[in-house]
């Protein structure tokens, strides 16, 4: 192996300390340099596919089910709900659950680490999808949706803080653009899984929506088994004073990209940084730390989270209703169109992406929040003026979430990177359990009376929400946002038991 420099582990004996008190040893080390220097990788790729596929498992969930309401309340279905149930009762639990479990997992993910995490919440998911299959009543479907979301909210908080911990510096926008928005690949699984199961000459009313469930649990097995096989983050590992192990990850990185490239690998830049091992934070010292010491930046977290959940909502919620109530869509065909809107969302952040390294965050992220929003309002104008068709809809649906998909991306890049390394995940899950709640919950309340009243006024209303907010949001970003392109995590925002640092920009 090259001459890398290695984590050093100067310790200076302290009296033991607990929660939030700053006592314990003082670790010097090098591995955030040495994780930002490497080349990219089948190290890396075993990253990517290992966690960066929860999304894909949001992604179908959310499509099936959606697509599902009007089969899950016909009669012989097996269970006694309505579709009304499913697309306002069923989708706000599972967004409840989301946002429970993003905090509770959240919380413990800083404490106990990423990797046990992000192998129990998807335990979680598995075991609340599979159960789903079996509903037979309302009441237990909630119940399930509930957990199911409890399950994939953990995962956001566990993946994305482990996800920018371990990719580089230089390329951590576009992996984690692209990352998020494969939940668009699952949606259009889902949407094209969907016209299958609904099928009745192929499965029985009872049968098909319980078999849609099986998808998600078979992905999410195939998951886990790869999951298996990615690293604690150094990162988390150095600050809680185990400085040998966060070693030995970097060090078999070094040896995998060495032995892939047939080269050694440059010189580590940049001073080592200094570490006071420390306990677990308190509530009250993460909230003090994101509010107290930056205010602007959690400003910032709440607008770019609640302007994408409202967008979605107002274009997503309600697309299937609109297709077959204004244009005349038959119910079996509307996920062929669905599955084209999820093309146009996952080509957003895949050809976006690089963008954000490159030209940068500000003008990228404002640009993709304002962008979509002005092509929502012009949307919604064309709509209210009865301009557009089936297809003519769906292309303009197409181009909104072209920019949309990437800025709503961004908006979880950005929380994971401008906050301390101790509350990263607990930030993750905050921002997207407020977004999320407002957005979430109150959206599908909100817009399912809108685009259900069959009032082409109302629809206009609900697009013109969602546009209004996507572009505060944007000018929010382009008054206050961050330029963390290429910048290490530690510069963005320095970890709370960094010894002798000046405050990060």
């Amino acid at each position: 192996m090259a001459d890398s420099v290695k984590a050093s582990a100067k310790r200076t004996q302290q009296p033991p300390q607990t929660g939030d008190s700053p006592g314990g040893e003082v670790i010097e080390t090098d591995v955030p340099a040495r994780l930002d220097r490497l080349p990219w990788s089948r190290w890396h790729w075993r990253i990517v596919i290992g966690l960066g596929t929860v999304w894909i498992l949001d992604g179908l969930e959310v499509t099936i089910v959606g697509n599902m309401a009007a089969r899950l309340a016909e009669q012989g279905s097996g269970i006694s709900i309505s579709t009304t149930q499913v697309t306002t009762v069923a989708a706000a639990m599972y967004v409840a659950g989301a946002c429970s479990g993003a905090l509770f997992f959240g919380w413990l993910t800083d404490r106990l680490g990423r990797k046990k995490l992000f192998m129990l919440t998807l335990a979680v998911y598995l075991v609340a999808t599979a159960v789903t299959a079996f509903s037979w009543s309302a009441w237990f479907f909630f119940l399930c949706r509930f957990f199911t979301g409890f399950g994939i909210g953990g995962e956001y908080a566990a993946i994305n803080s482990a996800i920018d911990e371990l990719i580089p510096a230089r390329v951590r926008g576009r992996i984690d653009l692209i990352i998020n928005g494969s939940f668009w690949i699952g949606a259009a699984l889902g949407a094209f899984a969907s016209i299958a199961l609904l099928n009745t000459a192929l499965f029985a009313t009872d049968v098909g929506w319980r078999l849609a469930f099986a998808i998600g649990v078979v992905l999410g097995l195939v998951i886990l088994l790869v999951r298996r096989h990615v690293p604690e983050s150094p990162r988390w590992l150095f600050t809680h004073g185990r400085a040998a192990e966060a070693e030995e990850v970097v060090a078999e990185a070094e040896r995998i990209v060495e032995e892939e490239t047939g080269r050694a690998l440059p010189p580590v830049e940049g001073d080592p940084i200094r570490i006071r091992e420390r306990g677990p934070l308190g509530f009250i010292t993460i909230a003090r730390t994101v509010v107290g010491s930056y205010p602007r930046r959690t400003v910032l977290g709440l607008a770019l989270f609640i302007g994408q959940a409202f967008l979605y909502n107002s274009v997503t919620f309600g697309y299937a209703v609109i297709l077959t109530k204004y244009f005349e869509v038959p119910e079996g065909d509307t996920g062929y169109y669905f599955a084209v809107i999820a093309v146009g969302n996952f080509l957003g952040p895949l050809l976006l992406g690089h963008f954000f390294d490159s030209v940068g965050r500000k003008p990228m992220i404002a640009g993709t929040y304002i962008g979509s929003g002005l092509l929502l309002f012009g949307t919604a104008a064309l709509f209210q003026q009865g301009s557009l068709s089936a297809v003519s809809m769906t292309a303009c649906w197409t181009a909104v979430l072209f920019l949309a998909s990437a800025g709503a991306s961004s908006a979880y890049l950005t929380v994971s990177e401008i906050f301390p390394l101790e509350t990263r995940a607990m930030c993750i899950a905050f921002f997207y359990a407020v977004g999320t709640a407002v957005g979430g919950i109150s959206g599908p309340l909100l817009f399912n009376g809108l685009v259900s009243s069959g009032k082409v006024s109302d629809t206009t209303l609900a697009f013109c929400i969602g546009a209004a907010l996507m572009t505060a949001a944007g000018l929010v970003e382009a008054a206050i946002g961050v330029r963390a392109e290429r910048r290490s995590l530690e510069s963005l925002a320095a970890p709370l038991s960094t010894v002798g640092a000046a405050k990060s920009t």
